[in-house]
C-alpha cells in the first residue's frame, strides 16, 4: 500500500521591538487549529531572514495521510 500525504504551508511573521526580543505571531493556536482538523505539524522553513541572522518570518508545514 503506498502511502500519499498532502502538504499545507502557511506564513507566521515575527514581532517585536529592538534587536533583543522577537516573537512569532500565535503560533500555538496556528498550531492547535491545524491539529483539530487532522493536520500534523512537519516543520517549519526560513522564508525572510535579516542581514543580522534573525529570521523574520517563517512558513509552517502542516501534512496529513491522502486516502
Amino acid at each position: 500500500m503506498e502511502m500519499i500525504y498532502k502538504y499545507h504551508r502557511m506564513t507566521a511573521k515575527v514581532s517585536g521591538f529592538g534587536i533583543t526580543e522577537y516573537r512569532f505571531e500565535k503560533l500555538h493556536e496556528i498550531i492547535d487549529s491545524y491539529a483539530s482538523e487532522g493536520w500534523r505539524y512537519a516543520g517549519w522553513i526560513p522564508v525572510l531572514q535579516r542581514g543580522n541572522g534573525y529570521i523574520e518570518e517563517i512558513d509552517l508545514v502542516f501534512g496529513e495521510m491522502k486516502n
